[in-house]
């Protein structure tokens, strides 16, 4: 196990529809020192890699960017899931559907802040579907950048969203794969990603999301 899926084990809680709580140190309470950890495993990850700005959701992917842009030494910008007074300007919006909840979600970040010059890491804690990763990532295209990377700290293996994204092109890493979990002994199985081979997408209808950007 690495130092992720060390903690999982130690401080996770499994409940039941498959939710894995990590609220007493990744995304509610945080861990500063096992973020930046994680940072310095994602700089090393993407150590090839131009990156410039580093891009994120509100609200609990913000502290786990935050601190891996240090490692990089880059901004951080963060999609904001409605429009407020405090945005102004053009801005890039992702419509994201979720077949799932029949409910239609919006990202929005200004475009004064992503340049065809950018060279982006997409950052999160969870990957489950991966509807607004898709927004995320149609953001960035829409202004010209580049998605050089996608890097996430715990991916539902069991979900769509990882294959999905994978398949269509991105390096996408996930430093923790859950591939199942038992609510009634609190058993997770995780994935040895040093054997992770491709898949193809099975494209059911509750695994799909929709995602159109609006200028």
């Amino acid at each position: 196990m690495n130092f992720l899926e060390e903690r999982i084990v130690k401080d996770g809680v499994v409940k039941e529809g498959n939710v894995l709580k990590v609220d007493s140190f990744l995304n509610h309470q945080m861990d500063i020192k096992l973020l930046d950890q994680m940072g310095a495993e994602f700089k090393r990850r993407f150590a090839d890699k131009p990156i410039n700005k580093i891009l994120t959701i509100e609200a609990s992917g913000i502290g786990i960017a935050c601190v891996v842009a240090q490692h990089f030494n880059v901004p951080v910008v963060f999609a904001k899931k409605s429009q407020s007074i405090n945005l102004d300007g053009d801005m890039y919006v992702a419509e994201v559907e979720s077949f799932t909840h029949k409910c239609i979600n919006h990202v929005i970040v200004a475009q004064k802040f992503l340049t065809p010059e950018d060279h982006v890491l997409i950052i999160d804690d969870f990957l489950a579907n991966g509807c607004a990763l898709q927004g995320l990532i149609q953001i960035v295209q829409s202004s010209g950048a580049t998605v050089e990377g996608i890097g996430i700290a715990i991916e539902k293996g069991f979900q769509s969203g990882g294959r999905i994204i994978r398949n269509l092109g991105f390096q996408l890493e996930s430093l923790a794969i859950v591939d199942g979990m038992n609510a009634e002994t609190g058993e997770i199985q995780f994935r040895d990603q040093s054997k992770t081979e491709l898949n193809s997408v099975e494209k059911a209808e509750d695994e799909i999301c929709r995602s159109a950007t609006l200028d």
